[in-house]
């Protein structure tokens, strides 16, 4: 690269072991640390106050840009059954990043086999070049669900990372890093509220550790 060249933006997705685990928080958190511009391709329902709406008002740096959805679907379900209820398809081709020069933080919808239509999921929008991390929350059922998501990410060849969200709980969370072996950003507790304030006392956590994937 030469030196008048700029360095490429890089991108991050964020996906869950499943549903209500702390992903839109977590993407606040890395879109704050990085000062990078956040989209969510498909939002399912909550259009009056979507997870966009949410990032940006928790969100509290001056560059970071707030991109529109690829699809805005009007009913909490599903994104494939949300999509048939409004009459359209989700075609994965039709799901483009924006253009920016920016770093982008892209919000998946729910976990990597959420249906986007009869053949593909959330897995399949995954580019091999993207930084993967993934929120996982304690509860009954919840170290399959992580093990499960990281194997998936493996096999297709890119490498996760792990944010752990809501209470502690070290036996869930000790047999996750040994038998993955992952790299853990960091832990999101249970605060009682969240404001731009406590986001960005946790992005600063994790600066460190986001800055550091990119060298991984």
């Amino acid at each position: 690269m030469s030196r008048g060249d700029k360095e490429p933006s890089k991108k991050i997705f964020i996906t869950g072991i499943g549903t209500e685990v702390g992903k839109t928080i977590a993407s606040a958190i890395v879109v704050e640390s990085l000062q990078a511009d956040y989209f969510k391709p498909i939002q399912a329902g909550d259009l009056h106050f979507s997870d966009t709406d949410k990032v940006k008002e928790l969100v509290s740096n001056s560059k970071s840009v707030f991109h529109p959805n690829s699809y805005a679907l009007h009913t909490p379900m599903s994104p494939h059954a949300a999509a048939e209820i409004d009459n359209v398809s989700i075609k994965i081709n039709e799901i483009t990043l924006p253009k920016t020069d920016n770093d982008l933080v892209i919000e998946g919808a729910g976990g990597l086999l959420v249906p986007l239509n009869d053949k593909h999921t959330i897995i399949d929008i995954i580019k091999p070049e993207y930084r993967v991390i993934v929120v996982s929350r304690h509860y009954l059922g919840s170290i399959n669900h992580t093990l499960m998501t990281v194997k998936m990410l493996q096999n297709k060849g890119i490498t996760p990372y792990v944010i752990f969200s809501g209470e502690a709980h070290e036996t869930t969370e000790d047999i996750i890093k040994k038998m993955t072996d992952v790299m853990v950003i960091g832990r999101i507790d249970n605060e009682p509220y969240f404001d731009q304030m406590v986001v960005k006392e946790y992005a600063e956590l994790f600066k460190e550790n986001l800055k550091s994937i990119y060298e991984s």
